[in-house]
Parts: C-alpha cells; structure tokens; sequence
C-alpha cells in the first residue's frame, strides 16, 4: 500500500486517525498508521501532558497534531477574544434556553468542583489562543501539524518549515478551499466530504475528491468522509486520493474515549441517524441526531451563534449532560461528532484491528479488480 503519503509521512499504510483520544492516537501509530491529536480545544499545558504521554508510547514512529484555525470567528477583528470577553458576549435569551431545556429534561447539575468547560472551550480559535498551542506542539517530534476550518496561517507555516520533517496539512471541503490552503503553505490536502463527523462542507465525497485532485496536482490528498472499511478505502484511491483521513471509525475502538451512552447509540445507529447542525460549535458539524440538535432545531430555539461563543454557551450544559450518564435526560440530550459512516459501526475493536481490517479488505478488492481484467 505504499503510495505518496507513505513516503511523506513515513508510514506503513496511507491510513491517518484523526481522534481528541490520545490511545487512539498512539494504537493507530503503532499500528502502522499515522494517529493525529485534535487538540484544538486544548489549554497549553493539557496539550503538554498528553503530547508527552504519546511520544513515551509511540518510541520515535511518526504522529501529528490537529488545531481549529477558522478564518472567520467572533473577535477575528481585534485579534481573538479571551474567556471573560466571551462570556461577556453570551445574550441573556441564549442563556436562558440552555437553562430551561436543562430543567425540562432533568439533567443533574455538575457536582462540586467538577470541570465546567470539558472539550468544548474553542476560544483558542484566535492568534491569542492558538500560538501558545503551537509553542507546546514543535517542542514535540510531530512529523504533521493540520489546519482545520481554514487554511494554515503564516506563523504555523513558518514553524513548520524550521522543525524537522514536519508537514503541513489542511482540511478542505470544496476545490477552492484547497487552492487556497496550498497557496498559504499546505503541502497535504484533506477533501473531506459532507458524509464526515465534525466540522464540514456540503459536497459529497465521491464529488469532492477528484476534484481536489485535479485542482491542487501535484500536492497530495487524503480522503475524508465515509471511509471505514477497505472498501471505501479503495474507493478513494481510485478517486486519486493518496490515502484516507478517518475520523469516525476510531469512535467505537475499545481504546476510544467516547463515553459509553453515546458509543452505545453509536452501536445502534444508521447512516440517516446524523445530522449537520451548528448548536456545539456555531459552525456546521455532522454530529449523532438527538434530543439536544432537535431542541437546537424547534422554533422556540434562538439562532445559534458565532464561534467560540455558542461553544462556550453550551459547555457546562454538555459537561453536565456527559456526566449524567444513564440519567433518562441525559441519554435522550447525549450525542457526539460522527460521520454517516456511524451504520457500518455496529461492533468495538481495537484499533489495531480496524486499521488491519482495512488493509485487507483494500487487497482483496485490488485483487478482484486484477481478475476483472484478466478475464476479459
């Protein structure tokens, strides 16, 4: 399976994780993959601690760190908003609603001293929080450093460029996204399609990538969006992808983090089961359909805002959701970023397994192919 990314990367299979799980990170790595931190809601000093857990695993293989950089976000004017400015930005009625759809399903309140932001503080977002993440991620051997939400901005090229072997990758959900990231630095594209978890686009991936391809030539691209199995993977090879980003997939690992009522609702979804929604982050996300994105949905609800405000709106809301557990509330509000790819993940492996599963099924499938010729 060695393919232009392999060489770049210095990998065994074109297979790249993106996961805010650090052992996902590290079994993918030493699986032969290549695992990336999204680390865009980190503080500096988490992001430390975890980056140097991962090097201690992964004994010198190759890993890469993954950061929220949109171009357009509340404060982008003044350079970035700190935690007090935007909380000072949160309207009483935003409040309110969150309050009240809290009291209407019951959900528990957070126990003393409890963590009230959890993984939704995005106000590093902006030079001002982001920066210092960078300090932290070159003090590490990180071999990529990704882009998400827009293209890399000249500080993040800058250092890349002077660490050693360090690539520079950027998620992109139309062509024009990624002319412009290569234009800015970026030496690897993600086409990520609107089948992915998280932030993104509206263009199919089956639509997207070729068309990436043939815009950015001769700078790679990985595929992103409905890749879980061999076969999807060999899918995108033959778009012209040099191999898969994947995201969802790594959910229902048994290394994952994902907390076991959403992984359980994971288990028992279909692809129909997700739904593009800005009610976490103010930016459209593809995220697991539940009581909570039907609430964000109703006539009642007010309009979502900008980025990082409706993450810090919703925060303590989601914290006390998450730790609810199996409280009847919460599980109906419990949901997560996933891909419609969610339907064909219906059992838990390892990581390792998954990425081996892939590898296999992506072999058989070339050999079919090889047969189809040859029979002719």
């Amino acid at each position: 399976m060695r393919t232009q990314v392999c060489d770049l990367l210095g990998i065994e299979f074109p297979i790249v994780a993106f996961s805010h799980c650090r052992d996902v990170v590290a079994a993918v790595t030493n699986a032969g993959g290549l695992g990336v931190l999204g680390a865009g809601t980190h503080s500096p000093e988490h992001l430390a601690m975890e980056l140097a857990w991962i090097d201690r695993e992964v004994k010198g293989r190759p890993y890469g760190v993954d950061l929220l950089l949109p171009a357009k976000y509340e404060g982008a004017d003044s350079g970035g908003l700190d935690r007090d400015a935007i909380a000072a930005r949160l309207p009483a009625e935003h409040i309110a609603f969150v309050d009240d759809l809290l009291r209407r399903y019951g959900v528990p309140e957070l126990p003393e001293g409890a963590d009230r932001v959890g993984r939704l503080d995005m106000s590093p977002v902006s030079p001002l929080g982001y920066e210092p993440l960078l300090d932290v991620a070159f003090e590490h051997p990180i071999r990529l450093i990704a882009s998400a939400l827009g293209a890399p901005p000249p500080s993040l090229v800058e250092r890349a460029r002077n660490a050693d072997r360090c690539v520079v990758a950027a998620l992109a959900g139309t062509p024009e996204h990624a002319r412009r990231h290569v234009e800015r630095g970026a030496e690897l594209i993600v086409a990520q399609g609107t089948e992915a978890g998280g932030h993104t686009g509206e263009i199919a991936t089956m639509v997207l990538v070729p068309d990436v391809v043939d815009m950015v030539e001769p700078v790679p691209v990985l595929a992103a969006g409905g890749i879980a199995s061999g076969r999807q993977l060999a899918a995108a090879m033959a778009l012209g992808a040099q191999g898969a980003w994947c995201g969802s997939v790594w959910l229902t690992t048994d290394e994952a983090e994902t907390e076991p009522v959403v992984k359980e609702k994971f288990l028992a979804a279909t692809a129909r089961d997700t739904v593009r929604s800005r009610s976490i982050t103010g930016k459209p996300a593809r995220m697991l359909r539940s009581s909570w994105t039907s609430e964000w949905e109703s006539e009642k609800a007010p309009a979502t805002l900008a980025t990082p405000l409706q993450s810090a709106l919703v925060a303590e809301a989601q914290m006390r959701i998450t730790l609810g557990g199996r409280h009847s509330g919460s599980t109906e509000l419990a949901n997560y970023f996933v891909g419609q790819v969610v339907g064909r993940l219906d059992r838990v492996k390892s990581c390792r397994q998954v990425l081996l599963d892939m590898v296999t099924e992506y072999v058989e499938v070339l050999e079919r192919f090889v047969e189809q010729v040859e029979a002719e």
